[in-house]
């Protein structure tokens, strides 16, 4: 049996420190992370991996396809709990067809359709002062839909979803692939933290 020299125990105790520096910031893998917004002094809170969606878009090329990214917010003002269902648009007709076509959405949770109007198209009229997701492109347009906590669970609970416009044309949007990671993320977020 060997034994440390006096000489060695700095090194084993470097070494010590950077292993359990590591074993515990790596085993961080929460899926939602918040902040506090520096101008609103709101906290946002919001999921690392949103929900892909898309649509091949007719008469254009053969790759076209309209996008849209769905994720959870919630904005915490002193104990006050507000949510909302993000959507990130990317229509290949432009901004104005995404405003026309999703002042109201569907949301099929299995065999339940989520009716949602829209709140909003700006961070700033829920209470934050910087973009909470990145938008899918720099074209993309944000949108707000306020939900309640129940309804989220009911989508972060379902197999299968799928997203409808309800503007006139009621574009029907498909998961992009089985996306684990978001479909993990979006339960995290309503039941918490799992680290």
């Amino acid at each position: 049996m060997k034994f440390l020299t006096k000489h060695q125990y700095p090194l084993f105790y470097s070494v010590a420190l950077m292993v359990v520096a590591c074993s515990t910031g790596c085993s961080n893998t929460a899926l939602t992370n918040e902040r506090l917004d520096p101008v609103t002094s709101v906290t946002v809170r919001y999921s690392e991996h949103p929900l892909v969606f898309f649509r091949p878009v007719s008469g254009r090329s053969t790759f076209a396809k309209d996008y849209v990214n769905l994720a959870p917010v919630e904005i915490n003002r002193s104990g006050d709990h507000q949510y909302y269902i993000w959507l990130g648009i990317s229509m290949a007709d432009g901004d104005a067809t995404a405003r026309d076509e999703f002042e109201s959405v569907i949301v099929s949770a299995d065999d339940m359709e989520l009716q949602l109007v829209i709140k909003t198209w700006t961070t700033m009229a829920i209470g934050a002062s910087q973009p909470i997701y990145s938008k899918p492109f720099s074209t993309a347009v944000d949108a707000y839909y306020e939900v309640s906590v129940e309804q989220l669970q009911l989508l972060a609970e379902a197999t299968e979803l799928r997203l409808h416009t309800g503007g006139g044309d009621r574009l029907t949007f498909e998961p992009w692939n089985r996306q684990e990671r978001s479909k993990a993320a979006l339960m995290e977020f309503v039941t918490g933290p799992t680290y």
